[in-house]
């Protein structure tokens, strides 16, 4: 893949972190760079960053932000109007924290799932067009703890017990989402995989209180990775030949792993993909 002389990836939260390491890899290796970022000061200065490092000019920013149906849409609209490829998607964004979408949904569900959903859906003709491409979701082993209650899910919650619950459950939507994404695309040429970084030292924990994160930071330097080494799983699923066969599988630390049975239950996969229709307005 990397062969092809116009390349696009598309990065949400890649002026920091994981999306970042992501994106210089990607520039270093010749690909044109789409930085689809919430904020346009640090977009910006972190394409700016890029370009310095990787010598590569073609690394844009474009405004995203996952939290707003209409901002998906507005991206989509912009990007398809100027990019005529798009070879990757990497959905990188992460977000635990209280609040709601500007739709009245769960914050940490709307952008951990929602809006990926719908970002997703609307490239993916883009992404046929420009075969072999691919898809990338980072999810995380916290997916483990998820459990999909559709009556609850999208519910805003202020309290800490719920806000991680809810991230929980949000990893495992992008689990599941890219089980049953993979049976729609089947026979198109585009793949997608979901991924495990690794525990890496993030400011995913931002907007989570004061007290917890100052329980967390005397530990973060001893035992997290750093977000270069948190990138390596979803430059593998990015970029590896011969992965193709394990199209909606999900991979930790460069290695296809099975996950437990509520992790690949097509039926509640399937289901999910339906109310995630409604619930973006792609439902006809």
């Amino acid at each position: 893949m990397m062969g092809q002389n116009y390349q696009v990836r598309d990065y949400n939260g890649a002026n920091i972190g994981i999306g970042k390491m992501t994106a210089l890899d990607m520039a270093r290796r010749g690909a044109r760079v789409i930085l689809a970022c919430r904020v346009k000061e640090t977009g910006e200065a972190a394409a700016y960053d890029i370009r310095q490092l990787s010598g590569n000019n073609q690394v844009l920013f474009m405004n995203l932000n996952l939290s707003s149906l209409e901002s998906v849409r507005s991206f989509c609209r912009a990007f398809l109007s100027s990019e005529p490829r798009l070879d990757i998607l990497i959905n990188n964004a992460g977000f635990s924290g209280p609040g709601k979408t500007a739709e009245g949904y769960n914050i940490v569900f709307g952008i951990n799932h929602l809006g990926h959903f719908l970002l997703t859906s609307l490239l993916l003709d883009r992404l046929k067009q420009s075969t072999p491409s691919r898809i990338v979701a980072l999810a995380s082993y916290a997916h483990e703890w998820g459990k999909i209650d559709f009556n609850k899910i999208s519910v805003p919650s202020d309290h800490i017990k719920d806000i991680l619950q809810s991230y929980c459950d949000s990893k495992l939507c992008n689990v599941l989402f890219a089980r049953e994404l993979a049976n729609r695309l089947e026979g198109t040429g585009v793949t997608c995989y979901s991924v495990h970084p690794g525990t890496v030292h993030t400011n995913l924990v931002r907007s989570l209180p004061n007290w917890i994160k100052a329980c967390i930071k005397p530990f973060t330097w001893l035992f997290l990775r750093t977000p270069m080494d948190g990138a390596q799983t979803s430059i593998y699923c990015a970029v590896q030949e011969g992965i193709e066969m394990y199209t909606g599988r999900y991979f930790d630390n460069c290695q296809v792993r099975q996950v437990k049975p509520h992790a690949r239950d097509d039926a509640v996969a399937k289901k999910l993909w339906e109310v995630s229709e409604r619930m973006t307005g792609l439902a006809s």
